[in-house]
């Protein structure tokens, strides 16, 4: 008797549903408390909290109907067999090109086209709704409805430029590599997630913002000074023009060995109006790099892709798989999309785990700017952005714990003080 592997999967969908909207409901409750949590009295004002808790409370609101739209899609999608029947028509759409009708390469790109669009559809009124009418009401939205579809068209046609080759190395590779073809695969993944990081910032995020050096000034020397004095292989240090999209504010760096980049928010320049407080954030940042926690989850995160690989070649050739889903052929691409089907329960686990690596990291990291100095500093930058940025200020600890890969502000205040008190 051949596994149930589709009703498996949709079981497991269902019952991760109830399970994340039960954690969604305890949130949506701590959201509602009518006051602030005892750590934040005093700190954040009666104003902010109250701005905060409405917006946080409608985001809720939409999230959770979007997740059910979301789960009945997926179902139907799986139970009523519609992604073979677009397999379908791609091959369909493949000959009418001009294509041979054996060339899965040509029919894997008009799958990803026709799945593309059916996507977009069905998202576009989520993400209308979500810029135009949330952000806007609660002052966050600084796009127009030109630069919204502009994004969406730029987006559509790094697809399109880039999906081809990617997607005929991966072909190539499963159909060619025989016994080492997780090796070769892995490899790939590799070289591409590394391709990807260099390119991103350079070519790809430019398309979409506008990057320009952060003035000379006090602000600028302080953060030179700060990487100087930890070794930090500063080589560019860049203001972006997030304000063009939403007042929300961050800060990060990217790049390789003796070339690195941090780049400022000029909404996290305006917002922090004490240089200490930015510096600080700067500093926390710093820490992540000094502590190799970078490079610790790229090689948990290569190992977990790794791990993937050599179980994809287990079940790659599975007749029993791919029937289970309603498809009478073995397409790489779409053997890739089951497995990760299947894989669900384990993708679940790993990202929890993550997530609890991640806050370690964020107090690890925080605990770094207090010994450079900078406790005090962080404390005020982070009620800062936390009140500009409308972020919850209550919320359910199991919630919390399931999704978030930063501590929340009441904890890291606490751990804050804590260290403070230590170094006393």
């Amino acid at each position: 008797m051949a596994f149930p592997y589709l009703e498996s999967v949709v079981g497991f969908m269902i019952f991760m549903y109830f399970v994340e909207s039960y954690l969604h409901l305890r949130q949506y409750r701590a959201l509602k408390l009518p006051t602030l949590p005892p750590t934040l009295e005093g700190v954040v004002s009666q104003e902010k909290f109250e701005k905060s808790r409405a917006y946080t409370i409608e985001k809720s609101r939409f999230q959770f109907i979007h997740s059910v739209w979301t789960i009945v899609e997926e179902c139907c999608m799986l139970l009523l067999k519609i992604l073979p029947w677009i397999w379908m028509k791609s091959g369909d759409l493949a000959v009418r090109l001009g294509f041979d009708p054996q060339n899965e390469i040509a029919q894997t790109l008009a799958f990803l086209v026709l799945t593309t669009i059916w996507s977009q559809i069905t998202e576009l009124p989520f993400a209308l709704y979500s810029t135009f009418v949330i952000e806007e009401r609660h002052g966050f939205n600084k796009q127009t409805i030109w630069l919204f579809f502009k994004d969406i068209l730029t987006g559509l046609l790094l697809m399109v430029v880039l999906s081809p080759p990617i997607v005929s190395a991966v072909i190539i590779i499963v159909q060619k590599s025989g016994p080492y073809l997780a090796i070769y695969l892995w490899g790939f993944i590799v070289v591409l997630g590394l391709l990807m990081l260099i390119l991103y910032p350079l070519v790809i995020q430019p398309l979409f913002n506008k990057f320009t050096p952060l003035p000379e000034g006090s602000l600028r020397k302080q953060i030179e000074d700060l990487a100087a004095s930890l070794k930090f292989p500063l080589k560019k240090l860049f203001v972006v023009d997030g304000s063009t999209r939403s007042s929300h504010s961050n800060a990060y760096m990217y790049g390789f060995f003796k070339s690195k980049r941090i780049v400022l928010y000029d909404t996290l320049v305006q917002q922090c109006t004490n240089e200490d407080e930015v510096v600080a954030v700067i500093a926390h940042e710093l820490g992540h790099w000094k502590l190799n926690h970078t490079t610790y989850s790229f090689i948990a995160g290569q190992f977990l892709t790794l791990l993937q690989c050599v179980g994809y070649t287990f079940v790659r050739n599975s007749k029993d798989l791919f029937h289970s889903f309603g498809f009478t052929t073995q397409p790489v691409l779409i053997g890739l999309q089951l497995f990760q089907h299947t894989l669900t329960p384990l993708l679940h686990v790993a990202g929890f785990v993550m997530n609890l690596v991640s806050r370690a990291f964020e107090f690890q990291a925080d605990n770094f700017a207090g010994e450079l100095g900078y406790a005090l500093p962080l404390r005020g930058g982070l009620i800062k952005l936390q009140e500009e940025n409308l972020s919850a200020m209550n919320t359910d600890p199991w919630y919390s714990t399931y999704h978030y890969s930063h501590p929340p502000l009441v904890e890291r205040l606490a751990a804050l003080d804590k260290f403070q008190k230590k170094t006393e």
